[in-house]
């Protein structure tokens, strides 16, 4: 529908709109472009079945997206020991390189208790149990969304009769 009113009168510039068509517009315009996620969420619940296999307690996947615009998803996890915690880092390393990614950086080691690896759109921190008390992470990022992940289903999976399951492999399930 066009403007009853004279071409150039100076009250109307086109068409006439519905009130509905101007705000669905206005939302849009105002709204932040959505980022598909999908492959970072994919590669942080790789990363926590890695640690989960490795016997890490407290797994989490914070989803700080919409809160952080560095990275996507932290994935926490939690080691009884230096030893373990090694391990635990050592075993995501390695399964998320089977898709095809490295860490950018990483930081601290086991003797500190906290090892970090960034990969850009995920970032790892697993500690020791007493340093992820200690820096409270969960605390500091309580208004992130956690994204759903089972830890025990998640090591009985990848011990189970298909003997790789979840690890990336690319095989059917």
């Amino acid at each position: 529908m066009t403007s009853p009113h004279a071409k150039g009168c100076g009250r109307c510039w086109g068409p006439v709109r519905s009130s509905s068509a101007v705000d669905q517009e206005q939302t849009l315009s105002n709204s932040e472009p959505t980022v598909d996620t999908t492959e970072s969420r994919a590669l942080a619940l790789a990363a926590a079945s890695a640690a989960a296999e490795k016997n890490a307690t407290d797994v989490r996947i914070l989803d700080l997206g919409d809160l952080l615009g560095i990275t996507d998803f932290f994935v926490l996890a939690s080691a009884a020991n230096d030893r373990q915690l090694r391990t635990v880092a050592e075993e995501i390393e390695r399964r998320l390189a089977e898709v095809g990614r490295k860490p950018r950086r990483r930081e601290g080691t086991k003797d500190t208790g906290w090892m970090l690896l960034d990969y850009g759109d995920i970032v790892v921190h697993a500690f020791t149990e007493e340093q992820r008390a200690y820096y409270s992470l969960e605390r500091l990022w309580s208004d992130a969304p956690k994204v759903p992940f089972d830890e025990h289903a998640a090591a009985t999976a990848s011990t189970g009769p298909s003997g790789g399951r979840g690890s990336g492999s690319g095989q059917a399930e």
